[in-house]
């Protein structure tokens, strides 16, 4: 990529150039879109369309080694002529957004790669979901990006304070802009993010707005939009990742609707500072926040500063981040240890039992 302030606005920085020069022999680019094996990149030149090399693919063990929307590449080739480009090398990525992969596969997803802020959307309509906000949230604050939660059709919701107030609380430390794309409530204030040499990228489930309010702040129907079915669910217009400019300069990264949002790993210490600031008082280091005497958390449930719901979402989301990496068998075992761990294991919960029924 060039030095002109064009490519700049992409987010090409020293540290991208540093990398890029032990690379002479190859191009460096970006990568805009994904279509199953075959890659679009961007270069100083031009546009191509490019495949992973042999080699990359060879050392390539998991799915998340591979290009992702957002990366910088090398490239051996500019433009479209004389055929397929080839990537031959991914550089560090500063950043990326990463859930467990859709389905019965198993292993991360990247969704965006060198993201500087993430926009959470969240509509407010029967989209809203706080459990779901706290486990985007999570990836998020893991992916080293920002998050900036938003939420959108304020236009089909009048009485949006109280959910706002709600996401607001969920959301410590983050900001929350109530959106439209249709009326453009919120827009001038997520532009303040989308800057020149900045890149965004917009999460979230089916339905909730994403492509009405990315053609909002593109200033054209780029993004395919599509009705709602009748019982409010959400039906995905957009259908890949895609990497593309804002007129004022940096770029956007859409993404397709997510039904599910599988934790590969998380921030749950920064989702849920309030949870972890209160256990720093507990009596005991190892507390569960169940049944243990001098448990400042569920203390603070008693008297209604934390609520049941949030800590149960913790405690799940804790859970789910300790299974990552297990087969069936380790989650089971790792399960009947959680179950068993006030006895000190199930041999000791056996020999209890046994003691108990004694005559």
């Amino acid at each position: 990529m060039n030095e002109s302030n064009e490519h700049a606005r992409w987010g090409w920085t020293d540290r991208y150039r540093e990398e890029a020069a032990a690379f002479p022999e190859w191009i460096p680019g970006r990568v805009t879109l994904q279509h199953r094996n075959l890659y679009r990149v961007i270069t100083g030149q031009g546009e191509l369309t490019a495949q992973v090399s042999g080699k990359l693919r060879h050392l390539s063990a998991a799915s998340w080694e591979f290009p992702a929307v957002g990366d910088f590449v090398m490239v051996d080739k500019a433009d479209d002529r004389e055929g397929y480009g080839t990537i031959h090398h991914i550089l560090t990525r500063k950043s990326a957004f990463v859930r467990k992969a859709a389905g019965k596969t198993e292993g991360a997803q990247i969704v965006a790669a060198n993201v500087d802020t993430v926009f959470l959307c969240m509509a407010l309509t029967r989209d809203f979901n706080l459990k779901r906000l706290e486990r985007y949230l999570a990836i998020a604050w893991d992916s080293g990006a920002v998050p900036v939660v938003i939420l959108t059709k304020s236009d089909l919701c009048p009485e949006r304070a109280a959910q706002t107030a709600a996401a607001e609380r969920t959301a410590m430390g983050v900001d929350v802009v109530v959106s439209s794309g249709v009326s453009g409530d919120g827009c001038e204030e997520i532009l303040q993010w989308i800057q020149p040499g900045k890149t965004v990228a917009f999460i979230g489930s089916s339905g909730v707005g994403k492509s009405t309010l990315i053609n909002r702040l593109l200033g054209q129907e780029r993004m395919e939009t599509l009705p709602v079915d009748k019982d409010g669910k959400g039906r995905h217009s957009t259908t890949r990742r895609e990497l593309v400019m804002l007129p004022g300069g940096g770029a956007l990264i859409d993404t397709p609707g997510m039904r599910e949002i599988g934790m590969e790993c998380g921030d749950l210490s920064t989702t849920f500072a309030d949870i972890e600031e209160l256990a720093l008082a507990c009596r005991f280091n190892d507390c569960r926040h169940e049944q243990e005497p001098g448990c400042r958390v569920r203390e603070a449930v008693g008297e209604g500063l934390l609520s049941e719901e949030r800590l149960q979402n913790y405690k799940k989301l804790q859970q789910e981040v300790a299974y990552q990496g297990l087969n069936s068998r380790q989650i089971e075992n790792e399960k009947i240890g959680r179950m068993f761990a006030e006895f000190g294991g199930i041999k000791n919960a056996r020999d209890f039992v046994k003691g108990k029924n004694r005559p």
